[in-house]
């Protein structure tokens, strides 16, 4: 017996590559990377993934609302950025946290190995211990799209 493919999650991943495939191309390549990996360190959390006018934003969730995310990952036209959800909490004894918004905080990404390092991965754990909806340990988690990508203007291409 053969089974068909899930449209919704193909058409899901093809909004996400249609939203990444109009960024400038070097966001592109690093945004790709940097999604394997988080994607890769976080099976079981749903990606959201919204696309506004000047970015392009991944959220990695264990419910279907942001709010409840752990991190995500941004491409706008100054680069790719991972963002804590609730960053403004996390000891960041390196200083690696950037942003003064009320809650959230983020590492500029310059390549998605970045990710790996031991002070990134710190912040990772903290984020994951401080989570206001537990990681699920099984499963794996859904593509949800929470913004039309078709509604919006094209990303902005940083010019200097």
């Amino acid at each position: 017996m053969t089974t068909k493919p899930d449209s919704s999650k193909r058409t899901a991943e093809a909004h996400i590559r249609s939203s990444i495939d109009r960024l400038d191309p070097k966001n592109q390549k690093l945004m790709r990377s940097v999604r394997a990996a988080v994607r890769k360190r976080f099976p079981t959390l749903n990606e959201l993934a919204y696309d506004y006018a000047t970015s392009f934003v991944i959220g990695y969730s264990p419910t279907e609302r942001g709010i409840d995310g752990i991190v995500a990952i941004a491409a706008r036209a100054d680069g790719v950025r991972l963002y804590f959800g609730q960053g403004v909490d996390l000891p960041d004894p390196n200083g690696l946290l950037l942003g003064s918004g009320r809650q959230t905080r983020f590492v500029q990404v310059k390549a998605a190995s970045q990710l790996a390092h031991p002070e990134v991965e710190a912040l990772v754990a903290v984020a994951i211990e401080q989570a206001i909806v537990p990681v699920p340990s099984k499963g794996r988690g859904k593509i949800i799209i929470k913004s039309d990508s078709a509604k919006q203007r094209p990303h902005r291409r940083h010019t200097k």
